[in-house]
């Protein structure tokens, strides 16, 4: 079914429907094909790491992280294709509840948090771990949306176009960093300024914000010594390559001896303990030695395309709200495939990003792939000849 955009300019009126279209197809099989090659990828870095891990979690188990991966996959999809059945009303209604959900569980992860390498970032569900962090990114889009519709033409105004969401932005990015997790604050922050362009705010909000921000990092670097010396790593790994720069320089070792056509699917020897992370973040290194320049560019432009289709739905979609929430998504897919790509090679200092549909992880795969689902759904909304 579909709505007319002159009733989402409110939260309460019913809206008037009529019969929806068809999913949008390039968009789903784009979607479909980097998946089938993540999860491909996954078995491949991963086995090494699970075999020789005994008496860890994975039991020796080789198959371990492909095997829940797959089955994570399988339930990313089933999720996908029921999202692209809600219409988008529904995702307009309930944004704002759906904030508060989200901030309770952030404010539980660090009171009764999963504790993993010094952070508490899961929440424990049974045997499962859920990542609070990974709906935040959703439910910032989602909530500005509904907000930037709501306040449509005085986006202009501190009271309206600024204050509500640096509120929520406030709130979200204090809970992350309590836990501590920077990466997905920088994340929330990008995502939500871009959100906040595209619903108008005047260009001299962003100049004072992007100076706040720079006035932020010199004093960071003027008197924290972690914040420095992270930079100079950045700067010239090899300089530490024993110790800070350990990663990034077997990071940038695998890359680089992949060559122009790779060592080979399943040909990787940096996966067998060389690479710390090699199935997670750092999983695009593997995809390079395996695949090469010519793959890992083959990988880049099907994200590229993915990307592109995103907007294309965006800009095609019949209401504000459903723009709004296509364009939040594609950004924020465009946002962790570049700061992923830039961290493995070195062209941003080291943070943890995953990269979407391949790196290992089950919570953000399943949310990943239910975005992907609300795309999908604006999608039908678009009746003209694709």
């Amino acid at each position: 079914m579909r709505y007319e955009s002159a009733r989402l300019s409110g939260f309460s009126a019913p809206a008037v429907r009529t019969a929806r279209g068809r999913l949008d197809m390039n968009y789903l099989l784009l979607v479909l094909l980097l998946l089938v090659i993540g999860v491909v990828l996954v078995l491949s870095s991963s086995y090494a790491r699970a075999y020789y891990d005994p008496g860890g979690v994975t039991g020796g188990n080789s198959a371990y992280y492909f095997v829940r991966q797959l089955l994570f996959a399988s339930l990313g999809v089933a999720l996908m294709l029921l999202t692209a059945r809600i219409p988008m009303e529904i995702f307009l209604r309930y944004a704002l509840p759906f904030l508060i959900f989200v901030l309770i569980l952030l404010a539980m992860v660090p009171l009764i948090g999963v504790k993993a390498n010094g952070s508490r970032r899961w929440l424990g569900v049974g045997g499962l771990t859920v990542q609070p962090s990974e709906l935040a990114k959703l439910a910032v889009i989602l909530s500005f949306s509904a907000l930037i519709v709501r306040f449509r033409g005085r986006m202009r105004s501190f009271r309206f176009g600024i204050l509500p969401f640096l509120l929520v932005l406030g709130a979200i990015v204090g809970l992350l960093v309590l836990e501590p997790h920077f990466s997905a604050s920088i994340i929330i922050l990008a995502v939500g300024a871009s959100m906040l362009f595209l619903g108008g705010v005047p260009m001299g909000w962003f100049v004072a914000a992007f100076g706040t921000a720079g006035a932020a990092l010199a004093v960071m670097l003027t008197f924290f010594p972690y914040a420095s010396s992270r930079i100079n790593t950045w700067r010239d790994p090899f300089s530490s390559s024993t110790d800070e720069g350990y990663q990034i320089v077997q990071s940038l070792y695998t890359i680089g001896s992949g060559g122009l056509s790779g060592l080979g699917l399943g040909g990787s020897r940096q996966k067998f303990l060389y690479l710390p992370e090699e199935h997670n973040d750092f999983i695009f290194s593997i995809l390079c030695e395996e695949l090469g320049f010519i793959g890992s560019a083959l990988v880049l432009l099907l994200f590229a395309l993915l990307i592109l289709r995103g907007y294309w739905i965006a800009l095609h979609c019949r209401d504000r709200f459903s723009f709004l929430v296509c364009a939040g998504i594609t950004t924020l897919l465009a946002i962790q495939v570049f700061f992923n790509v830039a961290v493995v090679t070195n062209l941003i200092p080291c943070t943890g990003i995953s990269l979407p549909f391949f790196s290992y992880g089950g919570t953000a795969l399943l949310i990943q792939l239910g975005e992907m689902g609300i795309v999908l759904s604006a999608s039908r909304d678009i009746l003209e000849e694709r």
